[in-house]
């Protein structure tokens, strides 16, 4: 007979959420997305989020993954109510120990072994799980049998009903066990997702799955039932992909009679492929983004349009707006599209709306790691290709001329580099504006010479060449004629700022110099 059982799930209390990664590589955007929404819902109900690292994989998982972990959501100001101690972390790598807030400690499952084992002893003695003694080759050629007869290639139930004695036989003859959970026959598993909605699963295609290889190392569907239980998460919000470990948590959380959580999955982040998000659609990792220069709070943003919609056409929202405005209901059940130009307009707003000096305080990295300066004393540095002083006050006049075109802070460095460079390298062929005769575009170049060599260095702004050279250009057939040659000679650069904003920023003597060396190269 059929056994379904409709669940009625936890909502009683108050909100606990978790995100609780594996430190096995660089965090993922999907991963971020998982714990903002966690951490959004708990902030929104006055709730907790909780941080918890499953490090059972003890090949893959490292102490550097999780360190980077840590200082990622130090970075974006995720804070968490309980987890690893935030920034008074000891990361002996070595001998790596860390410290931890929260009632629940440890957060880190290699150092909750002894409550797993205890856990795993109750269904072992309560006879919902037993000692799997067959070997993988053997398990392979029961689900191949079973593939054959087009049946769900799920383990056969060889040493389901081994007794004790066989069972102590077994091990004193030197054989090695894995743990497998009784899965109940042709039983149906009903629950409601917050996201999905009416969700069905059948006991049968999951058949007698591994819950532990031993008594020592448990397995992920069985220690994140125990954890969630233990630290009270009644709200388990995570990706699509974690859909198929729902039935087999839920039937190892009735088997322990422990509390179900409110499950919500998350729709897949897609590439513009629509196909799940990978390396070829571009950077995954957040350290990635971090460092090519997306701001936090614009990630942050970006992100949070990842599969939820406010149902306005607002776009912009600061963390506690988002805090404000979130629900689980109104995120959607289809894929959500990555579009890395979104984020790029975005960061570029938050880029724009960035005070000057603070602006320049974060590009300072970028500078250094151009090698275009290098340290001389507070807010004076030197430009490592000519030796030549540039104080910080310089710095901020370069980065105000850009930062309308940011659209994140490495831009920075190819969009300025003709500042640090003691010789511009071009293709003289850039300096003509639509075929002007060789002599016509000396002759201009020539102009804007004469005019710069009239200003006084103390007067050599801007303003003042505006005022000269802009009437010189209307005298020409077209105003490119006098601007265009003179931005080139200048920048080296096809696009870039104004030419009166660079010469203002280079100085009469180098702009000067630069002319020069333009009227050389077509003479």
């Amino acid at each position: 007979m059929n056994a379904e059982k409709k669940l009625k799930q936890s909502n009683l209390g108050t909100v606990r959420t978790r995100f609780a990664p594996s430190p096995t590589g660089p965090i993922h955007i999907g991963s971020i997305r998982t714990a903002l929404f966690n951490y959004l819902f708990a902030k929104k109900n006055n709730g907790k989020f909780i941080l918890r690292v499953e490090d059972t994989d003890m090949e893959r998982s490292k102490p550097e993954w999780e360190h980077q972990m840590i200082k990622i959501f130090e970075w974006l100001k995720l804070d968490w109510d309980e987890g690893p101690l935030s920034g008074q972390q000891i990361f002996d790598f070595d001998n790596y120990k860390i410290n931890y807030v929260g009632p629940h400690a440890p957060y880190r499952q290699s150092e909750r072994k002894e409550i797993y084992k205890k856990y795993l002893q109750k269904l072992l003695d309560e006879d919902k799980a037993y000692y799997c003694f067959c070997n993988k080759e053997e398990v392979e050629a029961q689900k191949q049998y079973l593939m054959s007869m087009g049946q769900p290639p799920v383990y056969m139930g060889k040493c389901r009903e081994l007794s004790k004695d066989q069972v102590a036989e077994f091990f004193a003859l030197g054989k090695s066990a894995v743990i497998r959970f009784k899965c109940p026959e042709n039983h149906k598993i009903v629950f409601e997702d917050i996201i999905k909605g009416k969700v069905e699963f059948n006991s049968d295609v999951m058949g007698d799955f591994v819950i532990a290889k031993d008594l020592e190392n448990p397995l992920y569907n069985f220690t994140v039932v125990v954890d969630d239980a233990e630290m009270e998460i009644n709200y388990v919000i995570r990706g699509d992909e974690h859909l198929p470990n729902a039935p087999k948590q839920i039937l190892l959380i009735e088997a322990l009679g422990l509390s179900i959580p409110n499950y919500a999955h998350m729709p897949l982040i897609l590439g513009e492929n629509k196909k799940k998000l990978s390396k070829r659609d571009g950077k995954t990792s957040v350290v990635d983004y971090k460092e090519d220069g997306y701001l936090p709070e614009a990630l942050i943003n970006f992100i949070a349009f990842l599969g939820w919609n406010p149902g306005t056409e607002k776009e912009i929202y600061t963390i506690d707006e988002l805090i404000n405005d979130f629900s689980l209901e109104k995120i959607q059940k289809s894929g959500a599209i990555f579009n890395i130009d979104k984020l790029d307009w975005i960061n570029g707003f938050y880029i724009r709306k960035k005070p000057l000096n603070e602006l320049t305080e974060q590009l300072i990295p970028y500078f250094k790691k151009a090698e275009f300066i290098e340290e001389n004393g507070a807010e004076i540095y030197i430009i490592k290709e000519t030796q030549e002083e540039i104080s910080f006050n310089t710095l901020t006049k370069i980065v105000l001329l850009y930062q309308e075109r940011l659209k994140k802070l490495s831009d920075i460095i190819e969009l300025t580099d003709l500042f640090f460079k003691k010789e511009l390298d071009y293709d003289p062929e850039l300096l003509n504006w639509k075929q002007m005769p060789k002599q016509e575009l000396i002759n201009s170049l020539k102009k804007s010479h004469e005019i710069m060599e009239s200003i006084s260095e103390i007067d050599f702004n801007k303003s003042n060449l505006e005022k000269v050279i802009l009437p010189e250009a209307e005298k020409m057939p077209n105003r490119g004629n006098l601007l265009w040659p003179l931005r080139v000679a200048l920048t080296g650069k096809k696009n870039s700022a104004g030419p009166m904003d660079i010469a203002e920023v280079l100085g009469k003597k180098e702009s000067q110099k630069r002319i020069e060396k333009a009227i050389k190269l077509i003479s």
